[in-house]
């Protein structure tokens, strides 16, 4: 009995190649992903750069972080000065996230007087805890007396340590006696026990502003990689020079 072999069909490769010159459609979405992601690594590799950047000059960063903001308080009554009125809106809108703005306990810029009393407010019929300002009146700063002390304590506390980076931080205790006067008079005015004036708000705060400074600024260089303040018994490298060798004594004799 004959076998008979049956043999597999041969595919037509003559129509499976594209002939030359032909169009070989759309990129594929291969193509199109990797230079995004390049791009995306690259701004990536630029953030990272940025942050250990920011993270090595921390000092600075803060300095500047800080010299911004206080800039941005005093931006706000200018932009409504000049006829900005909603760059000025939006800058008072931000502040207002960190600080309560109340125009009885704010200063004011371009106007016949710095302060202005609850009751002055009151009686000329202006909102005392909304009331942005006029021309009448001049316009508020970004946040209030004591918030401005306060930022302005900080900052001057971290352009002293950027110059003076042996500067040991404050202990516990000195820090509890310098901000005892704000907490005395901040909580004595919220309970309502009396009224508080600019005078005790502005120098409470400074005090607050430059003990909290003092207080942390110096703790920090070591958790950013910088060498920890020097210890009080050795303020630099002389005193820790080796000593010169001993002059050899001659034995003595038997006869003394």
């Amino acid at each position: 009995m004959r076998l008979s072999a049956k043999t597999a069909p041969v595919p037509n490769t003559a129509s499976s190649v594209a002939p030359p010159g032909a169009d070989a459609g759309p990129p594929t979405s291969a193509s199109n992903v990797r230079p995004a992601v390049a791009r995306l690594r690259q701004t990536a590799g630029c953030l990272s750069q940025a942050y250990l950047t920011a993270l090595r000059h921390w000092l600075l960063s803060l300095n500047l972080l800080l010299g911004l903001l206080i800039a941005g308080a005093f931006a706000a009554p200018i932009l409504a000065a000049v006829g900005l009125a909603q760059a000025a809106e939006s800058l008072y809108a931000a502040y207002h996230l960190i600080c309560h703005q109340w125009p009885f306990r704010t200063f004011f810029l371009f106007g016949p007087q710095p302060i202005y009393d609850q009751a002055d407010l009151v009686a000329q019929n202006l909102d005392p805890f909304r009331f942005l300002g006029d021309q009448a009146h001049g316009w508020k700063m970004g946040f209030c007396e004591r918030d401005l002390a306060i930022y302005v304590g900080l900052l001057a506390v971290g352009l002293f340590y950027a110059h003076h980076r042996h500067l040991r931080p404050a202990g516990f205790a000195p820090y509890a006696v310098l901000i005892l006067p704000m907490a005395v008079d901040g909580f004595t005015q919220l309970f309502g026990w009396r009224e508080s004036t600019w005078q005790l708000r502005a120098s409470t705060g400074l005090l607050f502003g430059v003990a909290s400074g003092w207080l942390v600024l110096p703790r920090l260089d070591p958790a950013f990689g910088r060498p920890v303040f020097p210890a009080a018994y050795a303020p630099d490298n002389d005193a820790c020079d080796p000593l010169p060798p001993a002059t050899p004594v001659a034995p003595l004799s038997r006869a003394g």
